[in-house]
């Protein structure tokens, strides 16, 4: 499979992982933080864990925007699709994703609410236009990757005069969280691998500020365990030689100033928050975006004067802990016990990019032997 084969290729495997044996020291341990939930699926889906000396230690970041999203902004989006003559529409990930006192936009969807599961926000747009008579709110979530689809969708709205169709925004802006995280200083990070998807639209520019603020390296890597491991060395050469760079592994994909069409229109709909609520990080400035004045017809929060109240998670739940790195899933009373896939107490083990849908799918039983 052409550009697929070539990045799992089993000796070029093993060949990378004897490179970075060999580079790694001795004598240091190395944190490296995998930022998105892809390259932690792809880590353990592919065995990369197994590959790496004990002193390189991955990880896992917040780069899952299912996981991130706080449970208050759950509670919003179900208590939106209780009400009269709403059709509310999201990806399919969030249908599961626990609120307050156990309960799901699915187990809402079960009591009667009319919620709808997307493939895109043209579906959303879609379902507006088929219903006239109900108004039609897309429930949109994400990083950079899914934030300039949702501002088409809102352009395309305008376009139409469509008066039944809003967004509920919950767009959030990856290089702040870095930021956060880094600013903590509760997880020992040495170098980041940086997202791709997200890389693809940004670019690798918006990193070179926290790359010297913090004296830490970044490599933007993709999603094929190939790439993931020669993100590594990367990294592992840099932290050797003292280096603090952002370096672009997935040249194919991102260039330094990224997708600057789709920046425009994200910048043409959108506008920065004050603060907005992550999971795990709290309050962070700067790192969500809510939809400009212009368009307000067609933001959900204005329109329905959506209320908002923080909520602390599952008092038995680590899901904050580990999107902020200082834990991992099996430190988790509850991982593969009361939590699992089909009875998901946490946001990480529902989303396909969660850290504990991972060690759950790939890697429970090789870690806990």
């Amino acid at each position: 499979m052409k550009y697929i084969d070539e990045f799992r290729d089993g000796q070029l495997a093993q060949k990378l992982a004897a490179d970075i044996r060999r580079e790694a020291r001795s004598d240091r341990a190395y944190g490296l933080m995998e930022f998105c939930g892809g390259h932690t699926h792809a880590i353990f889906r592919y065995g990369v864990q197994g590959l790496l000396p004990d002193n390189i230690n991955m990880i896992h970041g917040p780069g899952c925007p299912v996981c991130v999203l706080p449970i208050g902004r759950v509670d919003s989006a179900i208590e939106l699709a209780y009400r009269p003559n709403v059709i509310l529409c999201t990806y399919g990930d969030m249908l599961r994703v626990p609120g307050s006192n156990r309960v799901s936009l699915l187990k809402a969807k079960a009591g009667g609410a009319d919620v709808r599961m997307i493939y895109s926000s043209a579906d959303a747009l879609k379902i507006a236009q088929e219903n006239p008579d109900k108004q039609v709110v897309f429930f949109a979530i994400g990083f950079e990757t899914t934030t300039p689809p949702t501002a088409v969708a809102i352009l395309q709205a305008a376009t139409m005069d469509l008066a039944n169709f809003s967004v509920f925004s919950n767009h959030v802006l990856t290089p702040a969280a870095i930021s956060a995280i880094m600013g903590s200083g509760e997880a020992r990070v040495d170098g980041v691998v940086g997202p791709a998807h997200v890389s693809t639209v940004i670019g690798s520019r918006p990193y070179e500020l926290f790359a010297e603020q913090y004296h830490m390296p970044v490599v933007i890597a993709g999603f094929e365990p190939l790439d993931v491991m020669q993100a590594i060395l990367m990294l592992v050469r840099q932290l050797n030689e003292g280096r603090a760079e952002v370096e672009n592994e997935f040249s194919r994909a991102v260039t330094r100033d990224g997708n600057l069409k789709a920046q425009a229109m994200v910048a043409e709909v959108f506008e920065l928050r004050k603060t907005f609520e992550w999971r795990g990080l709290g309050w962070v400035p700067d790192s969500g975006l809510q939809i400009r004045e212009k368009y307000v017809a067609y933001d959900a929060e204005k329109r329905f004067e959506l209320p908002y109240q923080s909520v602390a998670d599952h008092p038995a739940c680590e899901c904050s802990a580990i999107i902020r790195g200082v834990k991992k899933p099996l430190d988790c009373k509850v991982f593969g016990t009361v939590c699992t896939p089909d009875n998901p107490i946490g946001s990480c083990m529902v989303s396909s990019e969660g850290a504990c849908a991972a060690y759950y799918t790939y890697g429970r039983y090789k870690e806990s032997r």
